[in-house]
């Protein structure tokens, strides 16, 4: 059985191996595609409609000129239609997203394989106990003993439906007990 020390230690060169193939490639790599982009928004201009570009070009290349392909107006009305497009450039870590979703589905896997673990064990664990059974049925009879000596309300209250309820529970409780201490009784002289 694993002992707590090499258990983390099991994780913690787990987690440096996941670290290390997430980020050897990228640091091999210069920025892909995916990571860079520029996107211009361009709003209606006398017939043509509005319409979204996007193009991954360099930061120093992004306005109308450059993005918005195929130009939509004739070559006059150019300058006019770019003033309108609004273009940024966008940035993003597809590395850093990566590296979240991986912790993300690593602590869902352990928390999973905990579960798994304690389901497994868990019977084992709870085993009934010889000792400290017949004091919890002792406990649980002092209980209802005290509970049948309570006295019962008396007068026109006691004939409520809440009161009745509560009679039938107690008389209920009562047969249960009776019940498990038969059954114990039996239990413990053919062992």
């Amino acid at each position: 059985m694993l002992t707590q020390h090499s258990w983390e230690n099991m994780k913690i060169l787990w987690l440096a191996a996941v670290v290390w193939c997430v980020l050897a490639r990228p640091a091999q790599a210069s920025k892909s595609s995916e990571d860079i982009r520029c996107k211009c928004i361009c709003p209606p201009y006398r017939n043509i409609s509005g319409h979204i570009y996007n193009k991954n070009v360099s930061q120093k290349d992004c306005n109308c000129l450059h993005v918005v392909e195929p130009m939509p107006v004739p070559g006059n009305d150019v300058e006019a239609y770019c003033l309108l497009c609004e273009c940024k450039y966008e940035e993003r870590s597809t590395t850093t997203i990566k590296i979240i979703i991986i912790i993300y589905l690593s602590v869902v896997g352990a928390l999973l394989l905990y579960m798994a673990f304690l389901m497994l064990v868990d019977p084992l664990i709870r085993k009934p106990d010889a000792y400290t059974q017949p004091l919890h049925n002792e406990e649980e009879n002092e209980e209802a003993r005290s509970l049948a000596a309570a006295p019962a309300p008396t007068g026109a209250r006691a004939n409520t439906v809440l009161e009745r309820v509560e009679g039938a529970q107690q008389r209920w409780k009562r047969q249960v007990q009776e019940q498990r201490k038969t059954v114990f009784d039996r239990h413990k002289m053919l062992s």
